[in-house]
């Protein structure tokens, strides 16, 4: 029964699945159990639907039956915030000048709208909080401008500046010594010991101060911005500003680390700065001369490997082109030339790689090979008596050197006197004789006393008979100009030809010196030979004129043809960035039979000077006849200055013509011819040569220069022409005793008492009543540190002062100081000051976009920017200026001032000491430089120094 209906059921059900899948098909099954899966999900989705909502409800029942009301306030400030805001007015005024709110308020723009609105806009759409930053940046301008104007920024610029940037140098210069004191290379060349010796330096100067962390630790530099905005922004807000915490934040930041950082790090870049020196200057030519010296000079492999890619690459440019005709010439010319640089960079890498590196005045000293100048020219030329002066001084034979450049002081002083009376009584003025007479009597027998008699210390050693012979005639005659002549002649051939003296001089290393200084001093060449490379040295002149009459001679030009020339024209031309005149000579022959012919040739000044040089030498006779017009440093370009200059030129060239001339002078006329062709002219002399005659040849009028060599000594008797009828006789014991004292070393400028001129700022040693004419004493500051003049002898430096007193006035006179003030006054013009703002917004925001950060140039850009730099810098001294304090000297000191600004630590400290002079002018009555110790005295250096300080005092 029960497995009956079993099978009722099995088979039924079976039935029914047989009639399903006829009826639906055979996927029915599938779509059954998806309809399925569906209605259980619709409920589930239900379900939770009406349970969230029901939630909600419920929460939000608990949470008002268990909080307490919204307080109206709360509303209040809902509602104020929901209403429409109300419009901020700004007032457009900053400075005062239009000229300059109109580019300041672009600057302020644009950076709003770079470092601000960028992100603020993700945040909120709401304008106030822009306005609000843009009112309280421009209130803070409208206080600096007001304090701006209030300033005197003449003391900051011709002093305080000046000051600081001397001081920064004498730091830099002392580490230099300190480093160069150390045995180890590796610790001489060391960029880490140099800046340690630097910041040491620093410290035993400021004694309280030490930018080192700042300088040095980007951490420190930061937190340093950071103190210095915040007190700045607590003196250009109004307080409502600045008690706000998010906002004075929020500036302080902006200002810290978006302006003064990127500006500091530009401004701190030594790469920035070489570029900034070649456009400071680029105006100047290029000077070839100065390129050899610097890549002799360099002690960079990567300089010189830099400059020799270079000329690789040119070239291999040229040597591409495909030139014929007389362009070939000019491009051999060019080949050859970057050859030789090439050579010259090979050479030196050579050297330095391999360490042969020799200092040239000791590779001159042990070689001897050197030129030869004359006692008579060392006695008038300003440098080379210094060096003189010091070698008889180590000899203790001052007194002997002494005596005869008095006596030369007494003779150009009693010519003048003598001059001045018989002038007077020419012009029926009364002026007694017997006072003129008495008074250099009184002179002569000061310097008597002073250096032969027997109380003399130290005495002049002359043979008796000669001493007396001039005592009888001091006691018996009329005093005259020459009546020291015989025992100065004496004192001359006993320094000439005593071993002790002039000979052993020649030999003493003083003497290399001076050569170096003169520029007379050749450096070491390089050579290959079998045996290796060898160091050989060339020091004597290479001017000697050996040239052959037959080879002037062999062309077509007939020597007994009669010349005419002048100069018909003047130009000024540009040569590749460099500016010289051109004279258009215009030269006429007469042929012996009747023809004539006519051609231009065109000369420079230098040709005329290379010329007058050659003949000179080859006929000395001509010498005082022939006057070639003088060289000049400064606005030689002047058009006033060429037609005189051509006119006196014109002078020079019919004279050298006169028939007259000619046949006094027969050899001369291949000379003339030769320089008169329609040619280029050789100059027959080497650059060493030229430089020995630029120095010696003028020396040869000995007697005007021997005074004004005299005239120049402080308190001496050639100083007083004016004043020597009231103490001729005074001056004349006090003569000998300044003479004695001048020749040991003294601090620079007359420093103030009771101060060490090495451990103070530069400032500090220049007492406020020795001269107040601020020209002049910036000068000689920046001379002092630039070019270390403090270890010259006091005699020098008083020449040197002299000079640049006269040269102060005779470029501008009595007007100096009221020039001084005009120019500063320009610089802080509006014009000037607007012309400042849209430079610094072109140049971060060119075409009103945010300039992109500019790539890192690659080493070898760098390298051969750093040796143009040093280029220019050396290519624009004056000869002048080498002449006064020697070229050795010079080149040292530029080259000093260039390495100074290639460490970006050093760099950095000069602008924050900059900065901080700056504020220190801007904010007189607030106590900056106790805020400065401050800040610096958070250096471990600091605090090192300050416990060693105590434990000393303490002992």
């Amino acid at each position: 029964m029960f497995a009956e209906a079993s099978l009722s059921v099995w088979g039924w059900g079976g039935l029914g699945v047989v009639l399903f899948l006829i009826s639906f098909g055979p996927f029915a099954i599938f779509y059954l159990a998806f309809y399925i899966l569906c209605f259980i999900g619709g409920g589930f989705v239900v379900l939770l639907l009406f349970g969230k909502t029901n939630s909600e409800k419920h929460l939000e029942r608990c949470e008002h039956s268990y909080l307490p009301p919204t307080q109206t306030a709360i509303m209040k400030v809902l509602e104020e915030m929901k209403s429409e805001p109300k419009t901020i007015k700004i007032d457009r005024r900053l400075t005062g000048s239009s000229i300059i709110d109109e580019p300041l308020q672009q600057v302020i723009q644009f950076a709003l709208r770079d470092y601000i609105h960028y992100w603020y806009y993700t945040l909120s759409d709401d304008e106030t909080f822009l306005l609000e930053i843009r009112q309280t940046v421009q209130n803070a301008l409208v206080e600096f401008s007001t304090r701006s104007k209030e300033v005197d920024w003449q003391p900051y610029f011709t002093t305080r500046l000046v000051d600081d940037f001397a001081t920064h140098l004498r730091v830099f210069r002392k580490a230099q010594e300190k480093l160069n004191e150390r045995e180890d290379p590796k610790q001489r060349d060391a960029p880490d010991e140099l800046l340690d010796s630097f910041f040491e330096a620093e410290l035993e100067m400021e004694r309280k101060i030490c930018r080192d962390m700042v300088c040095m630790s980007h951490k420190h530099e930061e937190g340093y911005l950071r103190d210095l905005c915040e007190v700045l922004l607590y003196l250009l807000l109004p307080p409502g500003d600045f008690h706000n915490k998010n906002m004075r934040y929020f500036l302080r930041e902006v200002l810290a680390r978006g302006v003064l950082l990127p500006l500091i790090n530009q401004l701190s870049d030594p790469d920035y700065i070489n570029q900034f020196i070649i456009w400071m200057i680029r105006d100047s030519s290029c000077n070839y001369e100065a390129f050899l010296n610097i890549l002799k000079l360099t002690d960079k492999p990567a300089e010189l490997e830099a400059v020799k890619d270079k000329v690789l690459e040119e070239l291999q440019y040229l040597r591409s082109l495909d030139t014929a005709g007389d362009d070939i010439n000019i491009i051999k010319n060019q080949i050859n030339s970057l050859l030789f640089v090439k050579k010259v960079c090979e050479t030196r890498v050579q050297r330095l790689q391999s360490g042969k590196e020799v200092d040239a005045l000791k590779l001159a000293a042990n070689f001897g090979k050197l030129c030869v100048i004359p006692l008579e020219h060392i006695l008038v030329h300003n440098i080379a008596l210094q060096f003189f002066m010091d070698y008889m001084q180590h000899m203790g034979a001052q007194a002997v050197l002494f005596f005869w450049l008095t006596v030369e002081g007494y003779r150009v002083t009693a010519q003048q006197q003598l001059e001045v009376l018989r002038s007077s009584q020419r012009d029926g003025k009364r002026q007694s004789s017997q006072t003129t007479k008495g008074l250099l009597r009184a002179a002569a027998l000061g310097i008597y006393d002073q250096y032969l008699s027997e109380k003399a210390s130290p005495r002049v050693q002359m043979d008796e008979a000669s001493v007396a012979r001039l005592a009888q005639k001091l006691n018996s005659e009329d005093p005259t100009p020459e009546i020291f002549d015989e025992i100065q002649r004496k004192v001359y051939d006993l320094m000439l030809r005593d071993e002790r003296y002039y000979p052993s001089f020649k030999q003493h290393p003083l003497y290399i010196r001076m050569l170096a200084e003169l520029d007379m001093l050749k450096e070491p060449s390089y050579r290959g030979s079998d045996d290796g490379d060898v160091e050989s040295f060339n020091g004597s002149p290479t001017g000697s004129i050996n040239l052959s009459l037959d080879d002037l001679s062999s062309g077509s030009v007939d020597e007994s043809a009669q010349l005419h020339a002048f100069i018909s024209d003047t130009g000024v031309c540009n040569d590749h960035g460099k500016t010289y005149a051109l004279y258009t000579i215009t030269v006429i022959r007469k042929n012996s039979d009747g023809s004539e012919d006519t051609w231009k040739t065109y000369r420079r000044y230098s040709n005329f000077h290379d010329f007058h040089m050659r003949i000179i030498e080859q006929f000395e006779s001509l010498a005082p006849i022939l006057k070639l017009p003088g060289k000049k440093t400064f606005n030689n370009m002047d058009r006033e200055f060429l037609e005189k200059r051509k006119k006196d030129l014109n002078t020079y060239l019919q004279l050298l013509l006169n028939p007259e001339m000619m046949k006094a002078c027969p050899m001369l006329i291949p000379y003339v011819n030769d320089f008169l062709e329609n040619k280029a002219y050789s100059k027959g002399k080497g650059d060493f040569a030229r430089k020995m005659d630029t120095f010696v040849n003028p020396l040869r009028s000995s007697m005007r220069n021997v005074s004004n060599a005299v005239k120049s000594l402080p308190d001496s008797l050639a100083e007083g022409v004016s004043k020597v009828s009231a103490d001729m006789g005074r001056r004349s014991e006090k003569l000998g005793q300044d003479m004695r004292h001048s020749i040991f070393k003294v601090p620079p400028l007359i420093p103030k008492p009771d101060i060490d001129s090495e451990h103070c700022r530069v400032s500090a040693q220049l007492d406020d009543n020795v001269d107040d004419n601020i020209p002049l004493r910036v000068m000689l500051l920046l001379m002092d540190e630039v070019f270390d003049l403090k270890e010259r002898n006091q005699w020098l430096r008083r020449n040197i002062k002299n000079l640049l007193q006269q040269l102060i006035r005779a470029t501008y006179g009595d007007t100096i100081n009221r020039k001084i003030v005009d120019h500063v006054d320009y610089m802080t013009s509006p014009e000037q000051v607007s012309d400042y703002v849209k430079r610094f917004r072109d140049s971060y925001w060119p075409n009103g976009i945010l300039a992109e950060t500019p790539p890192r140039r690659d080493k070898s850009t760098r390298m051969r920017t750093r040796v143009a730099a040093k280029t220019t810098l050396l290519g624009i001294m004056p000869d002048e200026l080498k002449h006064i304090i020697g070229a050795d000297t010079t080149r040292k000191g530029i080259l000093r001032v260039f390495d100074m600004f290639q460490h970006q630590p050093l760099n950095r400290r000069l602008v924050y000491v900059f900065l901080e002079g700056i504020l220190e002018t801007l904010f007189p009555q607030y106590k900056f430089p106790k805020l400065f110790v401050k800040l610096h005295s958070r250096s471990p250096r600091v605090l090192k120094y300050s416990q060693k300080k105590r434990s000393l005092q303490k002992r």
